[in-house]
């Protein structure tokens, strides 16, 4: 199924089924494209209890809570929607990202072991300029892994927390925009660039090319990106 509509597995009804509701369907929303033209935003209710294996009363209760996370919106007679962001909402989410990510790759030098950044390495090892377009999603995949990896490595629980929230956003928009313009490609080797620092424990390049990586996002959105 594709990664523009949710990919929803049956839940067995059972203890704490509300919160496995809930809980599978924010996964199912935040691993979806959401920023995709094609993107399909609208939720069929009828459509979901199907899919959950489930009756009506437990999935509103998730989709209740969803609406007050923001998630979705509950419009009366209308429908659920999956929530979108405002192309100025998410240059401000990007904005905040750079300045959390580079405080990880700041802290990444000072408390990271050498084998935790080398673990890095292994998320981009099998992915080159001349085969990263045939390997597109692949490589969206591994990109989206390298940069939740750079903020655990940090060690900060408080900045993993804050991140998390703006993590679907940035998700949706990163696989959006990784194979336009030679983004992959430029990827590929800012991130080579990002290791070699934190290697060397230069905390001051670290920080500097983390961000610059997160502010070229900005202004490819900026430019190249209709939200409308």
């Amino acid at each position: 199924m594709s990664d523009l509509q949710l990919q929803i597995k049956p839940i067995d009804e059972g203890f704490s089924l509300k919160s496995r509701i809930y809980d599978s369907l924010k996964a199912a929303i935040v691993n979806m494209n959401i920023y995709d033209d094609d993107a399909e935003l609208r939720l069929d209710e009828r459509r979901l209890s199907e899919q959950f294996g489930i009756s009506r009363t437990p999935l509103r209760e998730a989709l209740a809570r969803l609406d007050q996370e923001g998630l979705v919106r509950i419009v009366p007679r209308r429908g659920i929607y999956i929530v979108r962001k405002s192309k100025d909402e998410i240059l401000e989410m990007i904005t905040v990202w750079a300045a959390l990510e580079s405080m990880a790759a700041r802290l990444i030098t000072q408390n990271a072991s050498d084998a935790e950044i080398a673990e890095l390495r292994t998320l981009g090892d099998s992915f080159d300029g001349d085969g990263v377009m045939a390997r597109i999603d692949e490589y969206s995949d591994a990109n989206i892994r390298f940069h939740q990896k750079i903020l655990q490595m940090s060690k900060c629980d408080l900045l993993n927390e804050m991140a998390q929230g703006l993590f679907m956003h940035m998700r949706a928009i990163r696989a959006r925009t990784i194979s336009e313009q030679d983004r992959a490609n430029r990827s590929i080797v800012d991130h080579m660039h990002i290791i070699e620092a934190l290697e060397a424990r230069d905390t001051e390049l670290a920080e500097r090319l983390v961000r610059e990586h997160t502010l070229n996002l900005k202004a490819h959105v900026e430019r190249y990106v209709d939200l409308g």
